[in-house]
C-alpha cells in the first residue's frame, strides 16, 4: 500500500486478469515459503505511526501533502485522509535496547512532523475528539490514485451506504473516508515460516489484555463510546460485504475466526479465496519472487494481526500487529510494543489450538469496549479476571519473553514499568481524555491542545497532570 498507482479507474477485464494473476502468484509464494532456508535471519521489529494534523484550535488540518513535501523524508508517506500522515520507523533488531531506540525515533519524527505543520501541529491519538461529520467528504481523501482507486473498488462491491452503529451512535456514510478517523501504531516482527503459526496465534491471544491497557480512542463525533472506538469504527467503515447476503463470514477488517494451523500460506490463500480485489493494478516488469499483485491485494485486507510477505533481502515474513492506537506519547508506544511483543513471544511456546478461539475473540472486543475494567479469560487459568489484574499478572511473562529474545533487562523493565504504572493508576490515554474533557467543561478543542502539549513532551500518560 506504500506506492501510488498510475490510475484510479479499472475495467472489469482488468479485475478478472488481476484475479488470475494473484492465483498464479499464490503458487509462487507457496514455493518460496517451502524453500529450505527461506526467511532465516535475526528477529527484527519495526512500526508505522499514523498521525493527525491539526490547526491551532485543535481541529483537523487537511495539509498532509504540504507537510510531506516540506519534510522530504522517505519515512513520511500520505494516509487516506488529507489530515492524516504516516511515519515508517527504521527496523531494528529485537535485541539489546530496541524500545529505547524505538522511543527515540518516535520522538524525533513526531517533533519533525509537528514543526513542518504551518499553522498547527501533529498529534498521535487514536481518534481526534474534534472531528465532525463535515470532515468526511470525498474531497477529504488524499490526492493519490491509490486511495481513489480503493474507494471505487470497495464501492464496486458494496452499493449500499456504510452503516456504522456503535452504542448510541448510528451513522450512514457513502464512502470509506470514515476510515481516516482512525490512527494506529502498527508493530511488525519478522519470523521464519516454521515459527509463523505459533507466533501469529500467540499475537491473537496477547492482543486482548494488551489492548485493555492501551485504550486511547474514547470519543467520536461528540459521543463517548468504547475505550478503543477505533476497533468498531474501522470494522464497520470498510465492510464491503453485501448487506443482504453477507456471504463471507469476516469483514475486510477482522479479528479472524479461527487459529492458524499450517502457517502463513493458510492466511494468504484465504485472502485470495474469500476477498474480491479492489485495486487491480498490475506490474509487468516485476521479478517472479516479488509477487506484487498478491502483496497489493493482501494490503487491502486489514485483519487486526496479518501476515506480510516482503521480497527484500531475498524475501521474508513478518507479522503486522495493527490493533494498537497511536499515542499518547513515544514512551507509551514503546511500552505498548514491549508488552505486546513480550507476551506474544512468551505464549508462542505453547500450542494454543486447544484453547477456544472464541475466548480470545471475546477478550479482544471486551478489551476494546471496557479497557482495564473488562472481564477476560486466559489459558490455564480458571474463570475470568478483571483486565487490570490480568495485565499485572502477565507482565512477568512478557518480560521473560523479551529477555529470552535477547532484549536487555533494563530496556524491558523500563518499558514494562510504564504499563505497570499505567495499570495500577488506571490511567490510560482514554481515561486521561475523559477526565480532561470533564475538567474543561466539554471543550474538545482545549482537550486536543492540552493533549498535544503533553504528548510532545514524551512523558508517559500516567505522569500527565
Amino acid at each position: 500500500m506504500g506506492r501510488d498507482l498510475d490510475k484510479e479507474r479499472f475495467t472489469e477485464a482488468e479485475y478478472a486478469r488481476f484475479g488470475e494473476r494473484i492465483q498464479e502468484q499464490l503458487a509462487v509464494l507457496r514455493e518460496l515459503l517451502d524453500t529450505p532456508g527461506f526467511g532465516q535471519g535475526p528477529a527484527t521489529i519495526g512500526a508505522e505511526l499514523e498521525l493527525f494534523l491539526i490547526d491551532e484550535q485543535g481541529r483537523p488540518l487537511p495539509h498532509n501533502s504540504q507537510v510531506q513535501e516540506t519534510l522530504d523524508d522517505p519515512r513520511v508517506v500520505l494516509e487516506l485522509g488529507r489530515f492524516n500522515i504516516e511515519v515508517n520507523l527504521t527496523p531494528t533488531p529485537l535485541a539489546g535496547n530496541p524500545f529505547e531506540v524505538m522511543s527515540a525515533e518516535v520522538q524525533e519524527t513526531i517533533t519533525k512532523v509537528d514543526a513542518a505543520v504551518e499553522g498547527g501541529g501533529a498529534l498521535p491519538i487514536g481518534i481526534l475528539p474534534t472531528l465532525s461529520t463535515e470532515d468526511f467528504t470525498l474531497g477529504a481523501i488524499s490526492d493519490q490514485n491509490r486511495y481513489r482507486a480503493m474507494s471505487r473498488g470497495i464501492r464496486r462491491l458494496r452499493l449500499e451506504p456504510f452503516l456504522v452503529k456503535i452504542d448510541d451512535l448510528e451513522l450512514s456514510v457513502e464512502d470509506v473516508i470514515l476510515e481516516s478517523a482512525n490512527t494506529s501504531w502498527q508493530v511488525h516482527i519478522r519470523t521464519p515460516p516454521e515459527r509463523f503459526a505459533r507466533l501469529f496465534n500467540a499475537a491473537q491471544l496477547a492482543i486482548g489484555p494488551v489492548l485493555a491497557a492501551c485504550g486511547n480512542s474514547p470519543f467520536f463525533l461528540g459521543r463517548q463510546l468504547w475505550e478503543e472506538t477505533r476497533i468498531a469504527l474501522m470494522e464497520e467503515a470498510a465492510d464491503d460485504r453485501d448487506v443482504q447476503r453477507r456471504e463471507r463470514r469476516d469483514g475486510r477488517v477482522t479479528f479472524g475466526s479461527d487459529w492458524v494451523r499450517e502457517g502463513a500460506y493458510e492466511l494468504f490463500e484465504r485472502y485470495v479465496r474469500d476477498y474480491d480485489p479492489v485495486m487491480p493494478d498490475m506490474s509487468d516488469d516485476a521479478e517472479r519472487h516479488e509477487v506484487p499483485e498478491l502483496r497489493l491485494h493482501q494490503g487491502t485486507i486489514w485483519q487486526w494481526n496479518r501476515p506480510v510477505y516482503d521480497p527484500a533481502d531475498g524475501g521474508h515474513l513478518r507479522i503486522e500487529m495493527r490493533a494498537l492506537p497511536a499515542g499518547p506519547s513515544c514512551a507509551d508506544m514503546a511500552a505498548n510494543t514491549a508488552f505486546l511483543l513480550g507476551l506474544t513471544l512468551s505464549q508462542a511456546e505453547r500450542d494454543l489450538t486447544g484453547y477456544k478461539f472464541a475466548e480470545a475473540y471475546q477478550n479482544f472486543y471486551r478489551a476494546a469496549m471496557q479497557g482495564l475494567d473488562a472481564k477476560l479469560s486466559w489459558p490455564g487459568l480458571d474463570g475470568e479476571f478483571e483486565a487490570a489484574d490480568l495485565v499485572l499478572r502477565l507482565l512477568p511473562e512478557a518480560r521473560a519473553g523479551l529477555l529470552a529474545a535477547g532484549v536487555a533487562a533494563n530496556d524491558a523493565d523500563r518499558a514494562l514499568d510504564v504499563i505497570a504504572q499505567r495499570t495500577r493508576l488506571r490511567r490510560t490515554g482514554a481515561v486521561w481524555q475523559r477526565e480532561a474533557l470533564a475538567r474543561y467543561d466539554g471543550d474538545r478543542e482545549r482537550l486536543v491542545r492540552e493533549y498535544r502539549e503533553r504528548a510532545l513532551s514524551g512523558l508517559p500518560v500516567h505522569l500527565w497532570d
